[in-house]
């Protein structure tokens, strides 16, 4: 009996999988709880949309924002702040927008050079964030080969 569906919000490790229910339970069994489940994977490179970790955030930020003196006083006022949640089926505004996306995870996007002439001339390295003087500069080379910079 319980619930029709049950959502499972999981992370991307590789046990976390309808397969672990067939290692687990016999194959009838396993079947019918895997009909039951949806399974949610959470972003590879976005643990900060991690719900689990939204809801510890929010547990932090009104419950345990100061000191408290004793490990017992702390499981009280956590099963109070979880009970009040509860009460008020509080939700998660789970969302990410493309931009959001492009802001947060610009460090794994590929970095593109906005200078390509990127030659050696007699052991100097040409490029944008390295500078040759000009008379380091090759004649034989001429002027057409010379980056803009060098000009």
């Amino acid at each position: 009996s319980g619930a029709e569906r049950i959502t499972l919000v999981m992370d991307n490790l590789n046990t976390h999988s309808a397969a672990s229910l067939y290692e687990t339970f016999m194959p009838e069994q396993a079947k019918a709880l895997r009909d039951r489940f949806e399974f949610v994977y959470t972003p590879k490179h976005g643990s900060w949309l991690n719900m689990a970790e939204i809801e510890i955030n929010v547990l932090v930020g009104q419950c345990l924002d100061r000191r408290i003196d004793s490990l017992e006083r702390m499981r009280k006022e956590v099963a109070a702040w979880q009970q009040r949640r509860n009460q008020l089926d509080a939700k998660i505004n789970w969302q990410f927008t493309t931009r959001d996306a492009r802001v947060k995870l610009r460090r794994l996007y590929p970095q593109i050079d906005a200078c390509l002439d990127t030659r050696i001339f007699r052991g100097f390295f040409i490029g944008c964030r390295k500078t040759v003087e000009r008379h380091q500069r090759p004649a034989a080379f001429g002027k057409s080969y010379a980056p803009p910079y060098f000009r």
